[in-house]
């Protein structure tokens, strides 16, 4: 299925109801981070919701950077001007749940729909990620991600690199980007989004070794940091290393370093699974390949997922409810997930669409696209596998992101970097448990 598919879905009866539907039309806002590529699917979304039926309209509000939306979603609770729905990245679900009060359970606002919620139809490890210790499901699981692998064939080809295969160790991976480099194929080999949520949180799942105390924090919020233990120091001090001729380019705190790879700069990238719209977009002839990992009994482990997931602020009528209910359900069906992941990247949320999109034919005809699912679901989680949740996950992130580009800059090595971020990171934790 091609990305311009997406937009063939929409309901055959829309133009009529839509012309019925400002009427009486409950207005629903739901603000988002979604840019390029995935902004045009949540619009297109929001349209064929709106135009199935004429008693809700979703309206989509783009509020910049996932951290940004973040910030105004809170910032608008406070001011008693919450939206109905909230786009939340990962990072951010500590946060909010830690809002007691503040937030609806997903389950308890599709209850209120009259829908049935049965979280076994969902993918086990996102719904884990997504609910309480209790199993209560606080969010509903809009776009969940997985790291991959993404290469530039025809740059790989330029540098007497194997076009078809893509490499599936950092020691492979840091020997392709110096070829690279050196043959002149492109100006830079390698580069990565996030380091925080791919190279430090995913890092440490996919190693199998631990990123803090207390199950990374779902087991408790008195979390320790250990990400400077060696291997996180051996692997940000080759990185460090490669940045200083360039064969590593670093593009920004979080997706800003797809611009390297579309634009044909950097030959590898490290990101989410999600941003494989972008990059069909771009016209580039790509290929995918799973995170890299350091060889070791055991290893790769799993990836745990990225992305966001949609929160429901309370406070809101019976009638935004149950409009906010529709439109989950609405989401939840196999037909739109299936596609949704198929056009985006995106990992499908249900079982159904899963096995839908098995059936379909899909993955034989693009087997690398089922990589991040079987990442994620290849292996029963560790405690070092589970995935991260702290009170204060976004902060946490700004202080690695600030050492990280201390030690890019050559201004301090791996180790000091790594034994800085634990510092700081727990006084950090400690300070936002109180």
């Amino acid at each position: 299925m091609s990305y311009r598919t997406f937009y063939a879905g929409a309901v055959a009866a829309g133009a009529i109801l839509a012309a019925t539907q400002s009427f009486a039309a409950t207005e629903l806002q739901w603000w988002h981070a979604m840019s390029g590529a995935n902004n045009e699917v949540v619009e297109q979304l929001a349209k064929e919701f709106n135009e199935s039926q004429t008693e809700y309209k979703i309206v989509p509000v783009f509020k910049g950077t996932y951290p940004e939306a973040l910030n105004a979603g809170i910032a608008a609770f406070r001011a008693k001007q919450a939206p109905a729905i909230l786009q939340v990245f990962d990072a951010g679900s500590g946060v909010m749940m830690g809002a007691e009060g503040a937030v609806m359970p997903v389950a308890d606002v599709l209850k209120k729909g009259g829908f049935t919620f049965d979280k076994s139809k969902y993918l086990s490890g996102i719904v884990a990620y997504y609910s309480k210790p209790d199993g209560t499901m606080l969010s509903f699981p809009y776009n969940s991600s997985s790291p991959v692998l993404y290469y530039n064939k025809d740059t790989f080809k330029k540098a007497g690199l194997n076009p078809d295969a893509a490499p599936k160790t950092w020691p492979e991976i840091f020997e392709a980007a110096k070829k690279i480099k050196s043959s002149g194929a492109s100006p830079c080999g390698m580069t990565s989004t996030w380091l925080t949520w791919i190279q430090t949180e995913n890092f440490a799942a996919w190693n199998n070794v631990s990123y803090g105390t207390n199950e990374n924090g779902l087991g408790g919020t008195d979390v320790q940091l250990k990400v400077n233990s060696p291997l996180f120091v051996e692997h940000f001090g080759k990185l460090a290393e490669l940045a200083k001729d360039g064969t590593f380019r670093y593009g920004g705190r979080t997706s800003e370093a797809k611009q390297l790879f579309t634009s044909g700069e950097c030959g590898i990238m490290t990101e989410s699974s999600g941003g494989l719209g972008d990059i069909i977009k771009s016209g580039m002839n790509y290929g995918i390949g799973q995170l890299p990992y350091y060889p070791g009994e055991g290893r790769p482990q799993n990836t745990i997922p990225g992305g966001a997931s949609l929160w429901v602020f309370g406070g809101k009528s019976d009638a935004e409810y149950k409009g906010i209910a529709q439109f989950f359900n609405f989401l939840s069906q196999t037909p739109i997930q299936a596609r949704l992941h198929q056009v985006s990247g995106y990992l499908p949320v249900t079982m159904a669409a899963y096995e839908d999109t098995k059936k379909s034919g899909f993955y034989e005809k693009n087997p690398a696209r089922q990589t991040p699912i079987l990442q994620m679901m290849g292996k029963a989680p560790t405690e070092n596998s589970k995935g991260v949740r702290l009170v204060n996950l976004p902060q946490v992130r700004d202080i690695m992101n600030e050492e990280y580009e201390a030690l890019l800059a050559g201004k301090q090595d791996a180790k000091a970097t790594m034994d800085k971020i634990v510092e700081r990171g727990n006084a950090a934790i400690k300070q936002a448990r109180r």
